[in-house]
Parts: C-alpha cells; sequence; structure tokens
C-alpha cells in the first residue's frame, strides 16, 4: 500500500545549499526536518567505506589541486566506461580525509560552492553516527538511505563492497532492523548478497531511465535485461520476494519529451508496483530550471527556481512512497503540506 505522504529524503544531504556529501550538507538536511538521508559509498584502498557519488572524486574535492597526489590521476573502465581523474581505490582513508569537499554545480549552485575546501571527506560510520545523535536530539525516527555504488567493479579489483557494508553495519548497531536502514543498488546481485548475510531493512532496486545493469551485463551479455523491462508489468513481476520495492528516475514518472520537453506523464509505474506490493521512490526532485520539465522551467536562466511544485505534485499524486530531495527545506515543506483537492 502506498504511504500516506512520502519519505523526504536528503539526497547526498542538502546538496541544494552545501557541497555534497559534507558534514554540513548532511547536519543541515536533518536540521531541517527529513525523514532519512543519502550517503553513497565507495571504497578506499584500505577497505573503508566512503561517502562519495562516484569512486572517481576529482569533480567534488580538491584532489586535482594537491601536488601530492598528481601521480595517482589515470584512466580506468568502471561499468564499461573509461573515466580518467582520481579514484578512491588508489588511496588509504588516511589519505582521503586530507581531501576537501566541493560543489559538483558551482555555476548552478553557487551559494553551495562558497563552502568549497572546507570540510574533509567523510565515512559512512561518520553518518551513521551523524542521524542516531540527530535522531536523539531531535527525539525522532531518522532513517538512512545506503547506495551502494559500482559494486560488481569493487569486486573485480579485490575490494568488495557486501562484506565490508555487512560488518560496518553490524559493528555501528545499524543491522537489526531496530534502526530504519535502506540498501539500494542499480545492481541487484549486491542487494541479494547483503540480505543473505542478514541484513535487515528495506531493499530498493534502483532503476535507471535508460540502459542495464552492469552486473547483469557482466553475467548475460546482450540478453541482459534493460532497465525499462525491469520497470513493466513483467519486469516487476520478478521483483517479487526479492526485492521490497524499486527507485525510478523521475523520468519513468512524468515521461517528458526529449531534451526534457513536455511531458506524457505520469506513467502508471508507481501503480503497477504498488499493485504488485513493492513501495516505489524517485530521483532526484530539484526546483532549478535546469533539472525541470519543460513546462514547468521559469524565467531568470538555469539557476533560478522554476514551478517544481507544479511537477512536484504530479508525482506526489502518484501515491510515490519516497522523494529523493536537493533542497531539504523545500521538499519537507511541499510533501508535508496537505494536497489541495482538484
Amino acid at each position: 500500500m502506498p504511504r500516506r505522504r512520502p519519505l523526504v529524503i536528503g539526497h547526498r544531504g542538502a546538496p541544494g545549499y552545501r557541497p555534497e556529501h559534507s558534514r554540513s550538507s548532511y547536519e543541515l538536511a536533518l536540521a531541517m526536518g527529513v525523514d532519512a538521508v543519502e550517503p553513497d559509498i565507495v571504497v578506499s584502498k584500505d577497505g573503508v567505506l566512503v561517502v562519495r557519488h562516484e569512486n572517481e572524486i576529482s569533480g567534488t574535492t580538491d584532489v586535482a589541486d594537491r601536488p601530492e597526489f598528481a601521480d595517482r590521476r589515470t584512466t580506468k573502465i568502471v561499468d564499461a566506461t573509461a573515466h580518467t581523474g582520481w579514484f578512491t581505490e588508489d588511496f588509504t582513508w588516511d589519505e582521503l580525509v586530507t581531501l576537501r569537499c566541493r560543489e559538483r554545480l558551482p555555476k548552478v549552485r553557487a551559494t553551495s560552492a562558497s563552502f568549497d575546501d572546507q570540510q574533509p571527506v567523510l565515512r559512512l560510520r561518520d553518518v551513521l553516527d551523524l542521524v542516531r545523535a540527530a535522531s536523539l536530539e531531535q527525539g525522532r525516527e531518522i532513517g538512512v538511505v545506503v547506495e551502494v555504488k559500482h559494486a560488481s567493479y569493487f569486486d573485480g579489483v579485490g575490494l568488495s563492497i557486501a562484506p565490508l557494508l555487512a560488518a560496518e553495519l553490524a559493528d555501528a548497531g545499524w543491522d537489526t532492523g531496530a534502526l530504519p536502514l535502506v540498501i539500494e543498488a542499480f545492481e541487484s546481485t549486491v542487494l541479494g548478497e547483503l540480505r543473505a548475510r542478514g541484513i535487515r531493512g528495506t531493499y530498493i532496486y534502483l532503476l535507471e531511465a535508460a540502459g542495464q545493469p552492469f552486473d547483469k551485463v557482466l553475467a548475460l551479455g546482450k540478453a541482459a535485461p534493460t532497465y525499462r523491462r525491469t520497470a513493466s508489468p513483467e519486469g516487476l513481476d520478478e521483483l517479487v520476494g526479492f526485492v521490497d520495492g524499486i527507485s525510478v528516475d523521475k523520468r519513468m514518472i512524468l515521461a517528458p519529451g526529449k531534451h526534457g520537453g513536455r511531458m506524457s506523464g505520469p506513467t502508471s509505474v508507481v501503480a503497477d508496483a504498488h499493485e504488485r506490493g513493492l513501495q516505489v521512490f524517485t530521483w532526484t526532485l530539484r526546483p532549478e530550471n535546469s533539472f525541470l520539465v519543460s513546462e514547468f522551467r521559469g524565467r531568470g536562466g538555469s539557476s533560478a527556481f522554476g514551478d517544481y511544485e507544479s511537477e512536484w505534485a504530479i508525482i506526489r499524486d502518484t501515491g510515490i512512497d519516497g522523494v529523493f530531495v536537493d533542497h531539504a527545506d523545500l521538499g519537507v515543506e511541499f510533501f508535508r503540506r496537505p494536497p489541495v483537492k482538484r
């Protein structure tokens, strides 16, 4: 059954206001009242779970400006795509913690960029402890949505995430189901591995608007199912009993035209999943014009806020179970507001 109102999840903290995955980003999201925060995890050379959206970190840290690490720049194939830069698995945690966080989108989010180079990179344990402390301080239940990144790739370099994450969650007391834990990934194999290890939580399968999951490509080659096929009624049937829900690119709900053009949605994906007892989350809800479907964009350029509430209302009215937001205050205010009867 759909929730009375969706979970509001601070996507990488509150990156509309602070550099993503920084301590202040998480602290701000928690202070603004989100139901949960979402740390992405990758791995260091010595097996520490590091909170970064990608294992290539030049776009969100100051590593490229650090002469002592210049010789670490390299090119790697990650999930069948070449990337050039600096990679977490080539650094120890003691080295990574000397790096400072930077805003990913400085031209769109100048205010956030003003906090560049002030805060160190975090570990997963840091975020788990922050959330638990905030929950106790605020007297309310706050969850963590852990996103596992590049699981097959890390398996291939001898840094398998499943055992590392299972051990970290157990050590931090987040593995028993007593605390609100969600684990999500674009690769279903790692979700099965974690569930088999007895980690109790909600398991969510992330679905892109296009492409194929890399673990399935490795196993099945060209026969690997697309994400689109998995989101079909037939694909959803196959997920029942394996995961608790899906998390879809918002385009799979809104169905915009090419280049963010006018939408033809909402689609039936939320209703189709609910009919099968699956939860549905969606990502990422952002107010800036550059991220909105065309009919909701306004004046003022790419960084100005458009008519985001109208876009979000369409998503809310599908009965969505959880939403990932970059501006935690806007998400909390909108999704806790009683909907206007039409």
